[in-house]
């Protein structure tokens, strides 16, 4: 095990009290995450180093692509549909939006353009949270009785799934149906928990390792298809959130980070919680598809 020196730099973008939901339009060459807490979508376009701040109704925390004009987007109701010129919202599919108590938290798109999208409770109270799979206007629940979902993420070829309830720390993986990214067996550990903070969002690169963000970590791991730990690749604030593959090659990440529950003096101790950070890291990555939904 090797640990890498800081390679990533902060992005000029404004801080998040709760920066998650990475991902990237390799169309547009621009980067999409949100301040969950601050009810804003954030978009940053790389070709002119613009950042632009979309205010949102409601809290949500993740997007995926539907074609060149419409994304959809995890909210505390269920599944929105926006258009991206115009920024209207839609309801497509409600997942508890009767329930005030939850809001949706990580997700991320399935090669078969199947779309996993977590939920927990907004206090991150024991149990509320739960996953669910959405393709093609249908709606099932996989998983339950979670805390905090985060790790969502996919392999290259679709066969495997991961995911974990950041309050336990130990990472799950499980077998899928390719073609549909619904489950084939029960999951089970992947990787040590005796890494640094605990595991929040992730990603696959091109070789299917996963890049884990470790909430109170202060880095990403990298974690090779056994599970094994390959590196750290170190940040200089504690709370890291959600990586993605940005840049038109995929050989940049992207790395959202959260200040929420620092005091004053906490914040001042760490100046950069909250900021968006990216550089190359030596790895190649892949892209999230375009989400199914219809």
């Amino acid at each position: 095990m090797t640990s890498s020196p800081p390679l990533l730099r902060a992005l000029d973008a404004p801080r998040c009290e709760l920066g998650e939901g990475a991902t990237y339009d390799p169309r547009t060459d621009t980067a999409w995450w949100f301040d969950i807490l601050g009810r804003t979508l954030l978009e940053h376009r790389f070709a002119d180093g613009t950042t632009i701040v979309h205010g949102l109704p409601f809290m949500a925390s993740a997007l995926a692509r539907i074609d060149q004009g419409r994304q959809l987007l995890a909210t505390e109701k269920g599944l929105y549909v926006r258009e991206i010129a115009t920024g209207r919202l839609t309801l497509h599919r409600e997942i508890e939006a009767a329930d005030d108590a939850t809001r949706s938290n990580d997700a991320r798109t399935h090669p078969s353009g199947a779309f996993w999208m977590g939920t927990m409770g907004k206090h991150a109270e024991e149990g509320r949270g739960a996953i669910y799979w959405y393709r093609a206007g249908e709606v099932r629940r996989l998983f339950g009785d979670i805390t905090i979902t985060n790790c969502i993420c996919f392999s290259p070829s679709g066969d495997r799934g991961y995911f974990t309830d950041t309050k336990k720390g130990q990472i799950l993986t499980l077998a899928l149906d390719p073609a549909t990214g619904l489950p084939q067996g029960e999951p089970v550990a992947f990787g040590s928990t005796d890494l640094p903070g605990h595991p929040d969002g992730a990603v696959t690169d091109a070789e299917g390792r996963l890049l884990v963000a470790r909430w109170g970590g202060a880095c990403v791991s990298i974690l090779d298809t056994e599970g094994r730990h390959v590196r750290d690749i170190a940040l200089p604030t504690g709370q890291i959130t959600c990586p993605a593959f940005v840049g038109t090659a995929a050989a940049s990440l992207l790395v959202t980070s959260a200040a929420t529950g620092y005091d004053d003096e906490a914040r001042r101790a760490d100046p950069t919680a909250g900021a968006t950070f990216v550089g190359e890291i030596g790895v190649t990555g892949r892209f999230d598809p375009e989400v199914r939904i219809g």
